[in-house]
């Protein structure tokens, strides 16, 4: 079964920061947030902020309230640090902003990575909720996981979710 985005969605553009949580990536080498931007970029919507911050909670959670007080964007998308790693700490650090968690995208997000890559998928830590009336996700930083993430739940339920935001 193909899924369809919702008939609502046509031609709405959503504002979106991509934030890459890694001690190693740069730019360069940063594949996930750039895999991030272009699948957004093809979905019509608009990359407004773009930036890769250590894996440090103190600096994930201000990243955060910048972009939660920014007027110009309607959802964050954060990768990378959702494992269980002692450095792995973007979890936590967003879970305490949250205002509401989504916790189906968790759930559903584990068992579509349960189906590719087995029980191994317990590990992820993937979390969604609201902060500031903007949408947040946070999932994990292989390029795998963030396509699967994109394609099989941001993307086609995007301008859904932010529209129950205004």
């Amino acid at each position: 079964m193909t899924q369809k985005p919702h008939s609502d969605a046509a031609g709405i553009i959503v504002n979106c920061a991509v934030i890459t949580v890694s001690d190693t990536r740069s730019p360069d080498t940063d594949q996930s947030g750039q895999l991030i931007q272009q699948l957004l970029s093809r979905s019509g919507h608009t990359v407004a902020a773009y930036a890769i911050i250590q894996d440090e909670p103190t600096q994930i959670q201000a990243q955060m309230t910048e972009l939660g007080a920014r007027i110009d964007l309607q959802a964050v998308i954060f990768n990378g640090g959702t494992g269980i790693a002692p450095r792995d700490m973007t979890y936590e650090a967003i879970e305490r902003l949250l205002e509401k968690t989504l916790p189906g995208f968790g759930e559903l997000f584990r068992f579509l990575s349960y189906q590719e890559i087995g029980s191994r998928a317990i590990a992820s830590r993937a979390i969604a909720g609201i902060y500031h009336n903007k949408l947040i996700f946070s999932v994990p930083g292989s390029t795998k996981a963030v396509r699967l993430a994109m394609e099989k739940l941001i993307l086609p339920e995007l301008v859904h979710l932010t529209s129950l935001q205004k």
